[in-house]
């Protein structure tokens, strides 16, 4: 798709307002599209289905799940090297072949099917990369990041609610509802990526301020993972955790509402995520005004802190009969977002301008992001298939007091870290204002 545009021309001309709320809007547009392919069957309950004895919802999440993890590690080197001019492509041809996967998913018969679910995760976990990259490197990533990530925490819902009325008024299968679900985002997503694709390329300013980012080959990217490797893996470590537990959130949010008494609620998907989102916008958004690059990166790691320590304590307050059912989802969600989203659109962003090195978020995202996903996958494996008799609700209430803590531990050794890298780049090299 060409850039030459007269909206990508008059983008151009309005880089203080008008530019960023474009990008955002188009690039929130194509990510909530992209999560109509992908999430909308894990509404679907399955009773009475199993795969060798085995809950058949849970063998079904485990292949997209491990499909969306090897899809991530191919992510680390096809987002890194991918340039401008082929993402649009990019973008479609992958959402296109999970479409394809999940009609495989709806003609072959259980427990067969569940394969195409691997296929369909195999392509969408490359998506965020390369919407994100139309992003990375500007002023206003922040804002626009923060917009971006809203889709994690309202559009999941979203097309959950969509998918489950598709089932109930037009009376639909479980297997047919996740490829009539995306068929019904088809179009907005062609819009939504062509609009993307007219955002122009970081300015001269911007580069100055946030560092330039280039697509990185192996030699670079190898260099990079060698010069910062300590900090990588403590940061892997930290979204390990988070990726684990918002999966569960997300895969099982159907099982958790039913056992909570919302089980007919269709709309209490989105209901639940809308307060989150607005929440984590709002902090996430105004960390744009920290013009010093090491201030937000500190800034960032605080908030993530305070979100594991307020999963902890909302799970305890419920559990002591002092939240309610809601409430409780909501608090333990926005603790989750508060530290799940910095990783996805403003951490890694920060990481990069501070150290000052000529590199892209994708490579780091794509990193911590495989062995998220991975882990992930070896946690539901492990529940599946050696505690079948605890159910997902019970699960999903003990793995937030462990997701609670350790996380605060794993944050405060961040503080604590790169408070030291900050002290000693500082001694080799005093930062200006702007760094």
């Amino acid at each position: 798709m060409s850039r030459e545009t007269r909206i990508a021309t008059w983008l151009s001309a309005r880089r203080g307002f008008w530019l960023p709320l474009f990008a955002t809007t188009t690039a929130f547009g194509t990510y909530t599209c992209m999560y109509a392919f992908r999430r909308p069957f894990t509404v679907g309950t399955f009773e009475g289905l199993t795969v060798l004895g085995v809950d058949y919802k849970a063998v079904a999440i485990i292949a997209q799940v491990l499909g969306y993890a090897l899809s991530k590690f191919a992510g680390i080197k096809v987002v890194a090297e991918m340039t401008a001019g082929r993402r649009a492509v990019a973008i479609l041809t992958l959402i296109g072949v999970a479409e394809v996967a999940l009609l495989g998913f709806a003609i072959v018969p259980a427990p067969w099917n569940v394969l195409f679910l691997l296929l369909n995760g195999l392509p969408l976990g490359m998506i965020w990369g390369l919407v994100f990259a139309h992003l990375e490197g500007r002023q206003t990533t922040e804002m626009m990041g923060a917009g971006l990530s809203v889709t994690f925490i309202v559009s999941s819902g979203l097309v959950k609610s969509v998918g489950q009325l598709v089932m109930l008024e037009w009376n639909l299968s479980e297997f047919w509802m996740p490829v009539v679900t995306g068929a019904l985002f088809a179009a907005p997503l062609v819009l939504f990526v062509w609009l993307l694709d007219q955002v122009p390329p970081p300015s001269a300013a911007d580069e100055a301020l946030r560092s330039r980012r280039e697509p990185m080959d192996g030699h670079a990217r190898l260099r990079f993972f060698r010069r910062f490797a300590f900090s990588i893996v403590l940061l892997a470590a930290m979204y390990l955790l988070l990726t684990v537990y918002r999966d569960l959130r997300d895969n099982f949010a159907a099982d958790i509402w039913q056992a909570l008494g919302y089980g007919n609620t269709p709309l209490i998907f989105t209901v639940s995520e809308i307060p989150i989102a607005l929440v984590v916008l709002g902090v996430m958004g105004s960390l744009m005004w920290i013009r010093n690059n090491r201030t937000a990166l500190m800034v960032n790691l605080y908030i993530i802190l305070a979100g594991a320590l307020l999963m902890g304590a909302a799970t305890a307050g419920f559990q002591a009969g002092l939240v309610g059912p809601l409430p409780w989802m909501i608090l333990v969600g926005l603790g989750l977002f508060m530290g799940y989203v910095p990783f996805n659109c403003i951490l890694f962003e920060r990481f990069i301008a501070y150290v000052g090195t000529a590199a892209n978020v994708g490579f780091l995202m794509y990193v911590v992001d495989a062995f998220g996903y991975l882990s992930s996958v070896g946690v539901l494996v492990a529940k599946s298939f050696f505690s079948p008799e605890i159910s997902w609700y019970d699960f999903f209430v003990q793995s937030s007091y462990v997701v609670s803590i350790s996380g605060a531990v794993l944050a405060s050794i961040a503080v604590f870290h790169f408070s030291r890298l900050a002290a000693t780049k500082s001694r080799r090299l005093p930062e200006t204002a702007t760094a």
